[in-house]
């Protein structure tokens, strides 16, 4: 099974946001210069803002931005991305961080994968600015991990969307590292079809650095060393994951 022929997709881009008044705006601009500058590839789109229960002025950005706002009331990363994907009309699902921005370069290297109907899906590899040196060390690790073992991060995922359905989409018992356990159901799902998953390199997804200023060094190393060493008990406790969960923008 291949998905060839792909010249006229509905490409659903998808944006949870949670009190992200700061950058929302930022994040659809350069999402609107980037579906501009590829309107050569005739895929029609629609732009769906996930206001996962914010209490700033993000749900109103984003609509007289020109966004499709949702409402998911849990805050809940994992649950946001599938509100989105819920009412989302897509044959091609971009699922997006709201801190993050898209550039020209990139979504031009996601429709050339999509048009090529010889992928399921796809991550990207990313890029921060204003990195302390430990922080660049942690970055360089996950890049060869992703890489790698094919893992998106969660600030980029591109999937098909029938085989997002199929594999019953994000997990959601998991309050982190939901994208990995996507990762590894949706590369099954695309071996037995012979179609590939990939970690796109050539143009990384820019995304915040905010993890890194907000929080001390010894935070950023406890909550490491507590995924590492309790794996299971983090990821399925909100209480556990204070970097996604505490509220700090």
């Amino acid at each position: 099974m291949s998905f060839i022929g792909q010249n006229f997709m509905h490409v659903s881009i998808i944006i949870p946001a949670f009190n992200e008044e700061r950058l929302i705006e930022s994040c659809l601009h350069s999402v609107r210069e980037a579906l501009s500058f590829n309107q050569r590839f005739n895929f029609t789109h629609e732009i769906i803002v996930v206001d996962n229960n914010s209490t700033d002025n993000t749900a109103n950005l984003a609509k007289a931005a020109g966004a499709h706002v949702v409402f998911e009331p849990i805050n809940h990363i994992a649950r946001a991305r599938a509100a989105g994907a819920k009412v989302a009309k897509g044959d091609w699902f971009v699922f997006l961080d709201a801190d993050c921005l898209m550039s020209k370069e990139l979504l031009n290297d996601i429709f050339q994968l999509i048009q090529s109907g010889k992928y399921v899906a796809a991550g990207s590899a990313l890029y921060m600015r204003n990195l302390t040196w430990w922080a660049k060390l942690l970055l360089k690790i996950w890049t060869v991990l992703s890489v790698t073992f094919k893992w998106a991060a969660g600030a980029l995922m591109v999937c098909n969307a029938q085989a997002y359905r199929e594999v019953g989409g994000f997990n959601l018992d998991l309050y982190a590292a939901e994208e990995i356990s996507f990762s590894q159901r949706m590369k099954q799902w695309g071996r037995a079809r012979r179609l590939k998953f990939t970690v796109l390199t050539a143009h990384p997804i820019e995304t915040s650095s905010r993890k890194i200023h907000l929080y001390s060094a010894r935070e950023v190393f406890a909550q490491f060393l507590s995924l590492v060493l309790h794996p299971y008990q983090t990821l399925h406790s909100k209480k556990k994951l204070t970097m996604w969960y505490d509220g700090r923008r």
